[in-house]
Parts: structure tokens; C-alpha cells; sequence
């Protein structure tokens, strides 16, 4: 597995996206007037997300990584594999993507990405493939009814979230209110 984001040594030369959850950021849902609240924090095993969840409002707390220049090009890969410790929470991974070309595509593509759901064990660590294949296309968590391929060869930001919408058009099941505290270990790609 070639990593992307780990915290463990890698013998690889340096790059700007493996071991680098530094520069990862909080983005909440107090930026549509929702009331929940969280901070991403490095540690020495990965990526915490820490805080609180209110569900009126918004309900979502995330973790994003910064802009990636030059985009990431995932092109040789199947898939993610996420290590995660989710406290049995239904998480969801949203990756963004430069437009490919076609008409229209830079008003189509604004806002637009590609989500996954993570469900996690309620106790210790866990791992699971994600294909790309299983990303679906969505904007402000509305289905999106056109099947729009996501560039693997440009990706642009990678987030972890938990929110009250699962998979696109759908709420979550595994969503709830209060405390969150998760651990994103790492994400490597997969052949």
C-alpha cells in the first residue's frame, strides 16, 4: 500500500501529503448557523477530532485537509484504506475533485464531491477498504442525479466527517448528538 496520510515512518521520500495531518483544518457546521463545535488536533498516532454535536442547526462536525498543490493523482488506486477509531459512529469521507472536462463543468463542479460511508466499530480501531467505485457524487448533501466521474488524477481535499446525512439524500443512522472524540489513523491507498 503506497500511504497518503499515516502518522508512521515511511521509508518513501518526502512528499507534501504522507505523514502531514499538520495542516489539517475544523470546518463545522457553525458555518451555515449551526451550534456544534470541534477541533482537529496531531497526535502522535493520527488525527483527532474532538467536540460536541448538535443536531438542530446543522449536525456536523469535520476535519479537512488543506488544498493540495500539485492535486493528489489517485489514479492507480482501487481504493482508500481508512484505519479509523469511530466510537461505532457511522462516519463519512469526502473526497474533491478538479472537473474534468466537459461543458459547463466549472459551474456543476462548485461544491460539488464525492462521499462515502465509514461505519466504525464502537470499540478500538477500524480498518476497511473504501473503493472508489462506492464514492457517490453530491452537493450540500443532496443526490446527485447525473453520474459525474470524479478525477481520480486531481484530488484536491480530502474530509472526514460526521454528520446527520449519510449517503447523498439520506440521513444517517449511525448519527448522534453530544460528545465526539475519533481518531483518523490513517489513509492509504489501495491497489
Amino acid at each position: 500500500m503506497k500511504p497518503i496520510f499515516s502518522e508512521e515512518i515511511s521509508q518513501e521520500p518526502p512528499s507534501t501529503f504522507i505523514n502531514d495531518f499538520q495542516a489539517w483544518t475544523t470546518i463545522n457546521d457553525s458555518i451555515m448557523g449551526g451550534n456544534s463545535f470541534a477541533k482537529c488536533t496531531t497526535h502522535k498516532n493520527g488525527l483527532e477530532l474532538d467536540g460536541y454535536l448538535v443536531e438542530e442547526g446543522g449536525g456536523f462536525v469535520s476535519c479537512s485537509s488543506p488544498l493540495f498543490s500539485p492535486p493528489l493523482d489517485l489514479s492507480s488506486s482501487y481504493g482508500l484504506h481508512v484505519s479509523v477509531d469511530g466510537e461505532g459512529r457511522t462516519l463519512k469521507m469526502a473526497l474533491y475533485s478538479d472537473a474534468l472536462k466537459f461543458p459547463l463543468k466549472e459551474f456543476l463542479y462548485e461544491g460539488l464531491h464525492w462521499v462515502v460511508e465509514i461505519p466504525t466499530n464502537s470499540l478500538g480501531t477500524t480498518n476497511i477498504k473504501l473503493p472508489f467505485s462506492k464514492f457517490k457524487p453530491t452537493m450540500r448533501a443532496k443526490k446527485i442525479p447525473l453520474p459525474f466521474p470524479m478525477n481520480l488524477k486531481a484530488i484536491t481535499q480530502i474530509q472526514l466527517l460526521h454528520s446527520k446525512f449519510g449517503c447523498p439524500g439520506e440521513l444517517n443512522s449511525g448519527f448522534r448528538s453530544g460528545h465526539i472524540k475519533i481518531l483518523l489513523r490513517s489513509i492509504n491507498g489501495f491497489n
